[in-house]
């Protein structure tokens, strides 16, 4: 089967046609790395997690580029709000803290890193250049008041509007920038002229005087230098829409280059039926759901919407995902148990194909990446798995069991996988000891009670462990549990 894509600027499912047969590159833009993490940016790097991991389990070799903007008004104006409270921080160290703190958070929910994580400190000539040919192709301009900074013509590219389907005099004034030295409102800035009050340090020499580049600039020459002038697939958040990714896309092709194939993009997370934002006060920062949940489950959550839907958050649907991950994680050891070292399906850390995958979970990826669908087909094969072994049919249970875990591999959520093993400490086992020393100490009751004819009591036993989410198998050999 093909991939089927929906392309967000013709507004249609579309077939990936690789630029390199056999190969696909990704561009996605990272974060702004100005304060702490928060939920959508999580969402965000798990969409194109989750896309990555399935390209490469259907053969493709991916090239994921993901930037990282370090210089930014935002970023020099946490540094000065920070140095008038009286903790000075120079505002490169803000970025590279804040920056560490979002691969932090991504590590801990199994993003894996990309190919390459580009700066837009280290990407300046490349920018310089760009700008420079689009002043030589006639679409950008010095600016007219002689103070060095340099503005996309909008007016000059009849295409303009082309991603989000607007027509120029329909769209708000660009806002990245004073006007004045503009021809036109909505031109928006390439090069962003030093002003007295910023530090030189976030300055750098160019053809029309010290500066620093724009917002837009920057993707654009950061995906061409790493993907080439044409690449597969462009993504990011719903909100870069316009203007961030309509300017990239008009800069691009104004300077000839082709750009991206594809356009994704991810829908936003809602709390409480709201939009989350920092003015409404309802921003949900990685550390604290980090805190709240596992982060297996706190992954599982992220990534089981369709990624261009809104993800709407609660505590009640975090508890659903860790449940529903723990029906999963509770059959998948059952089957362990039950087959000892027959048991013939480990983590495949990374290593699924789509020979190891049911055909509607493969069919449902194909299908624009259709996680809910294919998440669907995760849990019918763990309950036809569960059916199996209860009515005694060890091989099936095991082929169901060979399935999921080819399944969570895709989906990045097997526990036993490297990823979520490496970094486990030796405390994270005491309250593993402990929660089997205590329901070790029921079981031995229980059989006590059993072996006493007490029925009554050794059901009371088995009614409150079930009660915990706690499952007994009793068998001619004892009793086990597992969390249900």
């Amino acid at each position: 089967m093909n991939q089927r894509i929906y392309d967000s600027k013709r507004q249609e499912l579309l077939d990936l046609d690789p630029v390199t047969p056999g190969e696909v590159g990704l561009y996605v833009c990272g974060p702004t790395v100005q304060s702490a993490p928060h939920i959508g940016h999580l969402r965000s790097a798990l969409v194109y997690d989750q896309i990555r991991r399935w390209l490469g389990a259907s053969g493709y070799r991916v090239t994921l580029i993901r930037n990282v903007t370090d210089i930014d008004d935002k970023i020099l104006d946490g540094a000065r709000a920070a140095a008038d409270a009286g903790a000075p921080e120079e505002w490169w160290a803000l970025a590279y803290r804040v920056e560490r703190d979002f691969t932090a958070a991504y590590d801990a929910i199994g993003v894996l890193p990309p190919t390459y994580e580009p700066r837009a400190t280290a990407n300046i000539q490349e920018m310089i250049d760009l700008i420079g040919q689009l002043i030589d192709r006639g679409h950008a301009y010095v600016a007219e008041d002689g103070s060095g900074s340099v503005y996309f013509d909008t007016r000059s590219w009849p295409e303009y509007g082309a991603l989000t389907h607007q027509s120029l005099d329909q769209m708000e004034d660009a806002a990245d920038s004073e006007p004045v030295g503009k021809r036109d409102p909505r031109d928006f800035a390439l090069w962003k002229a030093h002003r007295e009050h910023e530090p030189v340090t976030a300055s750098w020499a160019s053809p029309w005087g010290r500066g620093r580049p724009g917002w837009h600039i920057e993707c654009s020459a950061m995906s061409t230098r790493y993907l080439g002038d044409e690449f597969d697939i462009h993504g990011g958040g719903l909100d870069l829409r316009f203007p961030h990714h309509e300017n990239e896309l008009a800069q691009s092709n104004a300077a000839g280059h082709p750009f991206a194939r594809l356009w994704i993009h991810n829908g936003l997370v809602n709390t409480g039926g709201q939009k989350m934002s920092k003015s409404l006060g309802n921003s949900l920062f990685a550390s604290d759901l980090l805190a709240q949940a596992r982060p297996i489950a706190l992954r599982y959550f992220l990534g089981s919407a369709h990624y261009r839907s809104t993800l709407e958050f609660s505590e009640e649907s975090l508890a659903e995902a860790e449940t529903a991950l723990s029906r999963i994680e509770g059959f998948v050891s059952r089957v362990e148990r039950a087959a000892g070292d027959d048991a013939g399906f480990p983590a495949l850390n990374g290593t699924a194909s789509v020979a190891d995958l049911p055909e509607a979970f493969v069919s449902a990826m194909h299908d624009d990446f259709g996680v809910p669908q294919a998440l669907g087909v995760l849990h019918q094969t763990v309950r036809a798995g569960n059916t199996a072994l209860d009515d005694g049919d060890l091989d099936a249970s095991i082929a169901a069991a060979a399935q999921v875990a080819a399944m969570l591999d895709v989906f990045g959520v097997d526990g036993r996988a490297d990823q979520w093993s490496a970094g486990a400490s030796a405390n994270d086992d005491r309250p593993a000891a402990v929660l089997d020393a205590l329901i070790g100490g029921l079981l031995a009751d229980r059989a006590s009670a059993r072996a006493a004819k007490d029925f009554a009591l050794s059901d009371t036993i088995r009614d409150r462990l079930q009660h915990a989410g706690v499952a007994l198998e009793d068998s001619p050999t004892g009793t086990r549990w597992s969390v249900t």
